[in-house]
């Protein structure tokens, strides 16, 4: 529908203004980019669409008369096609269409060259905006190559992006917030346990993971769903669970919005429309969907917590002693701590926390970094005291934790799953060549996360194939 009414109006325009074209006198065409559960072919029953218009390069027609820049003659074909979606006429509408996912929202323009986008990305663009264009897909226009390519750095990182999870997790409060405080907790979508949450579980291990493994760089979240579980990533209980309360949950929203052909996620408050949902979803009575709708937002609510918890909302017991450290000011309490806990060399180890902290590298670390330094220190020294030789450990482990501070993502690695920070103190205790091969390939501390290659014997015929097809 969409790429039939852009080419109508195109011709239109064309027959006006003539053809757009580039400075080269390549011919330039609208590509409409659809957004949301448009661009993951996930459509409700009265969806309306997320759309975003691009064009590929600045120029101006070719026609005689009245010429037009390529970004006035996408504007007005932008608007045109807005129009012929969204108008009311006697036989309805196709779609309500929803501009504000493109660059700058509401106040930006409406069409954007690939310059204009590729700027707006690396100057510009938001966290939440990543998530967004996971499931970005050209409907119509040519180039659509081109323009993955041009996003996929923005979506995807080469690394693997732990920071993705607090930024995921900030995004989360916030529509926590929102639905607290328009009282939305019947809300099936945005309320807790909702569809949105297991969305977010799918899409934060896209962007950790999708520059890396390429097969993730896909939009629908049950697909993503199954590979995660294909990889180990989440437990195979857990995504069964996740993914019968999408099902669930999405074949619900389809019947709320068949009441009254409205884009609504709510749960009715008339008895005779919570009786007709209940019959339509298959039970006798409105109170038995209540109680599975129940069962599986809880579970999606656990799964939630299970991977977006926050390890570091409570402070932990030796934040004073990194604390105690700063400007050398308790350098004795902090020392007196280290060798309650064990250490022999506690003055050195102390010494050594000061230099750090009254250190050039610390002192010029963005907030948001040292935030995560901070919570990790004290972590670190707790786990090094569990281990034989407490002195080389933590020294190895401060070390590691200097080398990584430029890149936040290893950081925020560490600071989400503490099991990953306890496998670095035993391993960088138990070997010196370890803990300096580790600081110069900190990429390899992914590897921690999987229990299955530290605790089980390697099969080295399948590890040489993964390497070779590697």
């Amino acid at each position: 529908a969409v790429e039939h009414a852009a080419a109508v109006l195109m011709a239109r325009l064309v027959d006006r203004h003539g053809t757009p074209r580039s400075a080269a006198g390549e011919a330039q065409a609208l590509i409409v980019i659809g957004m949301g559960k448009l661009g993951g072919r996930e459509l409700n029953v009265s969806s309306d669409i997320d759309l975003i218009f691009v064009y590929p390069e600045d120029g101006e027609t070719d026609g005689g008369g009245a010429r037009l820049s390529n970004f006035e003659f996408f504007t007005r074909l932008g608007r045109q096609l807005i129009g012929a979606l969204a108008e009311m006429t006697g036989d309805g509408q196709v779609f309500r269409v929803d501009m504000r996912l493109r660059p700058n929202g509401d106040s930006g323009p409406l069409v954007a060259s690939f310059d204009m986008l590729e700027n707006y990305f690396i100057t510009q663009g938001r966290e939440w905006e990543r998530y967004a264009w996971i499931k970005a897909r050209p409907l119509c226009g040519a180039r659509g190559a081109d323009l993955a390519t041009l996003a996929r750095p923005f979506i995807f990182r080469k690394y693997l992006d732990y920071g993705a999870i607090n930024a995921m997790r900030e995004l989360h409060a916030q529509i926590r917030r929102e639905v607290a405080r328009k009282d939305m907790a019947d809300n099936i979508k945005l309320g807790p346990g909702g569809i949105r949450e297991i969305e977010f579980i799918a899409q934060v291990f896209q962007l950790i993971r999708g520059g890396r493994d390429k097969a993730l760089q896909i939009r629908p979240t049950l697909q993503v769903l199954r590979l995660l579980a294909g990889r180990g990533i989440l437990v195979e209980a857990a995504v069964r669970e996740l993914d019968a309360a999408y099902r669930f949950l999405r074949n619900l929203e389809h019947r709320l919005q068949y009441l009254d052909d409205a884009q609504t996620h709510t749960l009715p408050e008339n008895p005779a429309d919570q009786a007709l949902v209940a019959r339509a979803m298959g039970f006798g009575e409105y109170a038995a969907l209540l109680q599975e709708l129940d069962d599986h937002r809880a579970n999606v609510s656990r799964h939630f917590e299970a991977v977006f918890a926050d390890p570091n909302r409570k402070g932990h017991d030796l934040a004073a002693v990194w604390q105690g450290c700063e400007d050398g000011s308790n350098l004795q309490g902090a020392a007196q701590e280290l060798g309650r806990l064990g250490y022999g060399e506690a003055e050195n180890g102390a010494q050594r926390l000061a230099g750090i902290r009254g250190g050039n590298r610390y002192q010029q670390m963005p907030p948001a970094i040292r935030e995560r330094f901070d919570a990790l220190v004290p972590r670190l020294i707790e786990a090094a005291a569990e281990t034989a030789n407490p002195d080389a450990t933590l020294a190895r482990g401060l070390d590691l934790l200097e080398a990584i501070s430029r890149r936040g993502a290893y950081l925020a690695l560490l600071q989400q799953y503490p099991q990953a920070l306890q496998k670095v103190a035993q391993l960088v205790s138990a070997s010196s060549w370890a803990a300096s091969y580790l600081t110069r390939h900190p990429v390899l501390l992914d590897e921690l996360l999987d229990a299955r290659l530290l605790e089980a014997a390697p099969d080295w015929a399948a590890f040489r194939a993964q390497l070779a097809q590697e």
